[in-house]
């Protein structure tokens, strides 16, 4: 029996559009209600929100009968991360700040078991093998694993074409908030000369023939962005949402204890 399909790569390399939303609050029982909320692409968040290797596996638990596909962010692009979110079950991994070709190239790497990369063999112990029932795991489990990266600087921009020209990544995920700061516009994406280098960005990604990728919870950056070609569009944040509605519902009602 082989790997599991993956349904997130299947849909890009179809040249599907698929809408995400991102996963800060790093608990189970949300990733599962959120499971429910009919996004196509949930991301497990290991860079900005309080998950470690067992919340995030947590997680990939209770996503596994919903419809949405997770991803997994991972701190930074170290071989030994990656190595443990794969074998706790991850398919797809987003992987934050990458600047050159010899980083995405040693991040293909990180996702093959050898000779073809640097995966260590032991998915005998781990969720993605399903504790070493599917048989043939090793031998197929590279052609489901799905990497994409994420280009949020001015050095990543200037490496763009040759990081696009890496074979085994599916995606370049640009990243307004930081790529705003290194601009020198901290805090603020929607500044003009910011949205021309996202969206040049996202069109140079599209004719490169990969998907393009996104997190906006502005419409208008939205908008562009999937009129430029964008494919994998997150389009909200749990936290966000959950406090945006409590605040709303808190104000609501406060007039009416006075």
């Amino acid at each position: 029996m082989p790997a599991p399909i993956n349904p997130f790569k299947r849909a890009l390399a179809n040249g599907e559009t698929v809408i995400g939303c991102w996963l800060g609050l790093a608990d189970p029982y949300a990733a599962e209600v959120m499971g429910e909320a009919g996004f196509d692409w949930l991301v497990i968040d290991g860079e900005h929100s309080p998950n470690d290797l067992r919340s995030i596996r947590d997680q990939l638990q209770a996503l596994a009968a919903s419809p949405s596909h997770p991803v997994v962010r991972v701190p930074t692009g170290e071989t030994w991360m990656i190595k443990q979110v794969l074998d706790a079950g991850a398919q797809t991994v987003l992987v934050p700040m990458v600047d050159s070709a010899d980083q995405a190239r040693q991040l293909v790497r990180d996702c093959h078991f050898p000779p073809l990369g640097d995966r260590g063999v032991g998915y005998a112990l781990g969720r993605a093998s399903r504790f070493g029932q599917i048989g043939d795991y090793g031998p197929t489990a590279g052609d489901q694993i799905s990497l994409l990266v994420q280009v949020e600087s001015r050095t990543g921009l200037e490496a763009l074409e040759d990081i696009l020209a890496i074979e085994g990544i599916d995606g370049v995920f640009i990243g307004p908030a930081d790529l705003a700061a290194d601009l020198g516009h901290l805090g603020n994406a929607m500044y003009p000369d910011v949205q021309r280098a996202i969206m040049d960005a996202i069109t140079r990604i599209t004719a490169s023939g990969k998907a393009a990728g996104i997190l906006s919870t502005n419409d208008e950056m939205t908008s562009a962005a999937l009129s430029a070609g964008a494919r994998f569009v997150a389009v909200g944040i749990d936290v966000s949402m959950l406090l945006d509605t409590a605040k709303t519902t808190a104000q609501k009602w406060q007039g009416h204890t006075k």
